[in-house]
């Protein structure tokens, strides 16, 4: 009774590799109710939202996160990372850890060699899997020199690989990496880097209305770009409390409150520019946006009640716009800094299959599976 009375719990958030976990001082009988909680990781959930959120995860993980090219891109490391998570919290869903471990194995083999020269914080964020598959040979190694690139510090003592215009997809693309090798490794300069960039970037471009700049050179409130500037505060806060813990949740409750005031009330999501009301709804803000709120709830720093009818309205819109087979729908192209407003109102969108739209849909549903269990 006293064992399973904590193992259920611990086994929550466990690889999805020790669904087999054997503990020999237990006999067989025990080893099978063991082995039989430990799988049912997700309660029997009713409500018709998490039916939905765990149908769409299933579809999305047979489409997204079957392969990492070169060079690695954010966009395939974030599926495969909400392949593994989705594994964590479906006992439905087979782990894909030997499969994955497969498909990583070229970056696991050399490190060192993972990345050329002329890449940079959008490839390093890619391998946020590693600290998924700390199991395998080669994942902590990766993690960990990866996160290492971003010590060297320019002539301002900001880390060097950082954009000193303070492009918003930056906030996303260190927290990951960062927060997770602190983690790992305990050393608590990584994160003290991600959490120093996200505090310049809000002193720098946060404006009043609580929107976010893509950048000082791109003074405009591009969707996706507050999408990563919202999931860069949440992937940092779920490390280790610090000095600046206080400051960023200020700042991010802050910017969240912002993006609420306009969040489309028919549809539920946000728009490509999100203050104009002219410009399409955007899938993949609204799924970053959602999943920042999603783990914000479940987190602690975010009230359940105020703002679970904010996200539950983001994933039904979400939801509504995924195909049978994972097609997505209004998902922004890659974009950079640009130079005008019309500019981003005109910037095309994907509908059908694409990995940017997948890839953040498919870990928007794994957040809502886990805020609803």
């Amino acid at each position: 009774q006293r064992i399973f009375g904590i193992l259920p719990r611990t086994l929550i958030t466990a690889p999805c590799h020790l669904r087999n976990l054997r503990i020999p001082c237990l006999n067989a009988d025990s080893q099978h109710n063991l082995q039989r909680v430990s799988t049912r990781i997700i309660p029997i959930m009713p409500s018709a939202l998490a039916q939905d959120a765990l149908s769409k995860a299933r579809i999305l993980a047979g489409r997204y996160g079957h392969a990492l090219e070169r060079p690695v891109v954010y966009t395939q490391g974030v599926a495969l990372t909400s392949r593994l998570e989705l594994a964590q919290l479906d006992p439905g869903y087979p782990c894909p850890a030997d499969e994955i471990s497969i498909i990583v194995a070229d970056y696991l083999a050399d490190p060192d060699a993972a990345f050329s020269a002329s890449e940079g914080t959008a490839n390093f964020a890619g391998i946020n899997w590693a600290s998924e598959l700390l199991h395998v040979a080669g994942a902590r190694e990766l993690l960990v020199r990866t996160a290492d690139r971003f010590l060297a510090a320019d002539s301002g003592d900001s880390s060097a690989v950082l954009d000193p215009d303070y492009r918003v997809e930056d906030m996303f693309f260190a927290a990951t990496v960062l927060r997770r090798a602190s983690d790992v490794t305990g050393d608590a300069r990584y994160l003290d880097i991600a959490n120093r960039f996200l505090l310049d970037c809000a002193a720098n471009v946060l404006q009043p209305n609580g929107l976010y700049w893509h950048c000082l050179s791109s003074p405009y409130f591009w969707g996706r770009g507050n999408g990563f500037a919202a999931l860069g505060y949440s992937e940092a806060l779920r490390g280790a409390k610090s000095a600046h813990t206080d400051a960023l949740v200020a700042n991010h409750v802050a910017h969240l409150e912002g993006l609420r005031r306009y969040q489309d009330s028919d549809s539920g999501m946000w728009r490509q520019v999100i203050d104009a009301e002219d410009t399409y709804t955007e899938m993949s803000a609204t799924c970053m946006i959602g999943i920042s709120i999603a783990s914000g709830i479940t987190s602690g720093w975010l009230d359940r009640e105020a703002w679970m009818p904010v996200v539950e309205s983001a994933w039904r819109g979400v939801s509504g716009g995924l195909g049978a087979n994972g097609e997505v729908t209004r998902v922004c192209v890659g974009t950079g800094a640009l130079e005008s407003l019309d500019d981003y109102r005109d910037r095309d969108s994907v509908t059908g299959f694409d990995d940017r739209g997948g890839a953040m849909a498919l870990w928007f549903a794994v957040e809502m599976l886990r805020l609803q269990s």
